[in-house]
């Protein structure tokens, strides 16, 4: 199986890579807006976007442009995403490209699934929440990094 996995950088990331031993094994395609955070993943496919966030409209388009030609080329078998704004992007290329996406909501939030979250709900294949107070019809719960 072909995944691209894709997180910005900080805790996104963080929770990214505490998950990775669940795609060991498969074709893999790191994503990250850092192209130092390749030496975090030493052996694997890595490529950088560009940062960029709901204030920076031009960036968003930039990189949502990144994100199109990464899955586009790719053609994955699943997109897993843990945030925040190339996650989203992904999970939108990702249905319109017909790939399966899964959203994975940060731990950070605890008290309800986050603005992106809510966004990528309409387009992901498959939507968790890493605390079960959080659960819901649209949002799983299945865990989360910290154990």
């Amino acid at each position: 199986m072909k995944i691209i996995a894709i997180a910005s950088a900080g805790g996104h990331w963080t929770q990214l890579l505490r998950m990775k031993s669940a795609w060991a094994g498969h074709e893999l395609l790191y994503v990250s807006t850092k192209a130092s955070f390749s030496t975090f993943v030493p052996g694997e496919r890595f490529v950088s976007v560009r940062d960029s966030s709901r204030w920076d409209k031009i960036g968003l388009l930039i990189t949502f442009k990144e994100i199109f030609q990464i899955i586009f080329r790719e053609k994955p078998d699943i997109v897993i995403t843990t945030g925040a704004a190339p996650g989203v992007m992904a999970m939108v290329v990702s249905k319109f490209l017909g790939r399966k996406a899964i959203w994975i909501d940060s731990i950070a939030n605890v008290e309800q699934i986050s603005m992106s979250g809510k966004i990528a709900s309409y387009f992901a294949w498959k939507c968790y929440t890493q605390w079960p107070e959080l659960k819901n019809e649209r949002f799983k719960y299945a865990g989360n990094v910290l154990k």
